[in-house]
């Protein structure tokens, strides 16, 4: 289904901050891909203790990117979900960002640098066993700059018009990986 919000840009120096810990960004995969858990649930599947799940659970909540579930809360029980909002959320560009800023993008970036050769490095053992849900293609072209860009955001039109969010989300349909970069070939 198709999402009419436009991109946003993370480009608070503090909600970088909060997506350059590698336990947080673990944190809020899992919520996102398998739906609300406690800070206890989150620490056994996630190898760490409930005090720190707790603790990064309310720096998510802090920026925006998780939030509670009162309906389901109880007690010293929280329930926590990933925030719905758009699904077309991009990073700034460096030098819009104060040094701090860029600091904090720089990390984020490796981060997600890391967990990409994570999934990449499952590639071929998931590409045996599970055919039906691993696609790969790998591409080369010439484009401009313009055309590029263009290719870039009709790419995330067809993601927003054919995937889901939890909560729309079909019988049948399952949280699903998909990376796209882009890297000029005259420079190797």
């Amino acid at each position: 289904m198709e999402d009419d919000a436009g991109p946003v840009t993370h480009d608070a120096p503090e909600r970088l901050k909060a997506l350059s810990h590698p336990l947080r960004r673990r944190i809020l995969q899992r919520l996102t891909a398998h739906g609300p858990a406690t800070s206890t649930t989150l620490g056994q599947v996630l190898g760490e203790s409930t005090g720190t799940t707790s603790y990064h659970l309310r720096q998510l909540e802090k920026y925006g990117f998780i939030e509670e579930i009162p309906e389901r809360s109880a007690g010293r029980e929280r329930w926590w979900r990933a925030v719905q909002g758009p699904r077309d959320r991009r990073l700034p560009a460096p030098e819009d960002l104060d040094p701090a800023g860029r600091a904090a993008l720089a990390e984020v970036v490796r981060l997600g640098h890391a967990e990409d050769l994570a999934l990449l490095s499952r590639l071929p053992e998931e590409y045996a066993r599970n055919r039906e849900w691993t696609r790969l293609s790998r591409g080369f072209t010439r484009m401009t700059e313009e055309g590029l860009a263009e290719f870039f955001e009709a790419y995330l039109r067809l993601l927003r018009e054919y995937g889901f969010s939890a909560e729309e989300a079909p019988p049948g349909a399952r949280p699903v990986h998909i990376r796209l970069f882009t890297l000029p070939a005259d420079e190797d």
